[in-house]
């Protein structure tokens, strides 16, 4: 018998299980998937946030109209700096260390709106 005949499939042949890869990642509870995903939306609008601050300076300031500092301008590139390296640690760790940076993303978005939007 040829090693090929016997690797044919023998539908009355008894059965084989199916090994499962062990390298499956496991999935993350839910409530810390929902809070990674918020604050990966909420670091898409700093850094939004950043380019609006960005643009509004570079037309004002070609036009002759006061628009934002450099203080404003640092404050934002710094946030987004900050928020962009801290989703991706939520992004690629699990348990605690997502929710802490997923937390330091909202606080950070946080402080920003608090001293340089609303303050």
């Amino acid at each position: 018998m040829n090693t090929h005949e016997s690797e044919r499939y023998d539908p009355y042949g008894p059965a084989v299980p199916r090994t499962v890869a062990a390298t499956e990642p496991r999935r993350s509870p839910l409530p810390v998937r929902a809070l990674r995903a918020f604050s990966g939306a909420v670091a898409a609008g700093v850094v939004i946030l950043c380019l609006v601050v960005i643009g509004s300076a570079y037309v004002g300031g070609g036009r002759g109209f006061p628009g934002p500092g450099a203080i404003s301008i640092t404050a934002h590139v710094v946030a987004s700096v900050f928020v962009i390296v801290a989703q991706r640690i939520a992004d690629r760790r699990d348990g605690l260390a997502a929710v802490v940076a997923s937390v330091a993303v909202l606080a950070a978005a946080a402080l920003l709106l608090a001293t340089q939007w609303w303050g």
